[in-house]
């Protein structure tokens, strides 16, 4: 009887991995089936035939190469602002003891969990008197102050798996904590820079709403708005345009994955390098 009950558990536990893995599969299928299907619909099928007309129809500097490098240049220069920033701010937490470092750090958790649509309007107000509306630069920071609380975390948390011991062994020949910092503890946390860059870059390329807000000038918005338009009137899409879209769109994504996906593999073990 115990016996048929840990199986019966364990199909069903199979049963519910299955329904996950559909939920998403099945969005993933249908994209890439309906980028090269003539007659794309809501349906996931096999194409009667296969077709590269809706690549061909927004392989256009208006529809996919502006957007795209819109993208790249606030997503790119806002990922650099945060990782920087976030391990500026992360060394001294890590390597300083304070009375202040808790309080601090429940603050940053605290903004972390802030819906970002409820500061919208104070943020659009603020932009507007020191006019940043509109601008590459103001949404570059805005973009990355609304993702560094989350990146100090993650940063402090990699920089504590570096030993102290090795900044101790570059104080001794004369190194500042600068040059510890930048010379030392952030080749050493690779994996950490590593997660703390795609987890910035990922967040912001498909985030919709900011540059919604704050980017009013057609010619400056990035892919992840300019995508709205594949949605027509009266509930009219090109479904097939939309998901060769959506190829292109999803591809700097997974090639910085793949650029990073060796860091993101390793780990730290330096245990060795402090023994002896």
């Amino acid at each position: 009887m115990p016996r048929n009950r840990r199986r019966s558990r364990r199909l069903a536990a199979d049963l519910a991995l299955l329904v996950v893995a559909a939920a998403f599969v099945l969005p993933l299928a249908w994209v890439l089936l309906s980028a090269v299907d003539p007659h794309a619909d809501l349906r996931v099928r096999i194409p009667d035939g296969f077709t590269f007309a809706n690549f061909d129809a927004i392989l256009t500097p208006d529809i996919t190469y502006t957007p795209l490098l819109n993208s790249l240049i606030l997503c790119g220069g806002a990922t650099v602002l945060t990782v920087a920033c976030a391990a500026l701010a992360a060394y001294p937490l890590s390597r300083y003891r304070s009375r202040f470092n808790r309080p601090f750090l429940l603050s940053i958790l605290f903004a972390t969990s802030l819906p970002i649509t409820a500061i919208m309007v104070p943020v659009y107000a603020l932009f507007v008197r020191v006019d940043l509306i509109d601008t590459m630069q103001g949404t570059i920071l805005f973009f990355a102050a609304s993702q560094l609380p989350f990146a100090i975390w993650l940063m402090k948390n990699f920089m504590d798996g570096v030993p102290k011991e090795l900044e101790e062994a570059a104080w001794t020949d004369g190194a500042g904590p600068a040059q510890s910092l930048v010379r030392i503890v952030l080749p050493l946390m690779g994996p950490g820079l590593a997660v703390v860059t795609v987890f910035a870059f990922v967040m912001m390329w498909g985030n919709f709403f900011v540059p919604f807000m704050l980017l009013l000038s057609p010619d400056q918005m990035p892919a992840s708005v300019s995508i709205n338009d594949f949605f027509g009137n009266r509930g009219m899409v090109a479904y097939g345009q939309l998901a060769a879209f959506s190829v292109i769109y999803s591809t700097p994504v997974i090639l910085l994955y793949v650029l990073v996906a060796r860091r993101l593999g390793g780990g730290f073990a330096l245990g060795g390098a402090v023994k002896g």
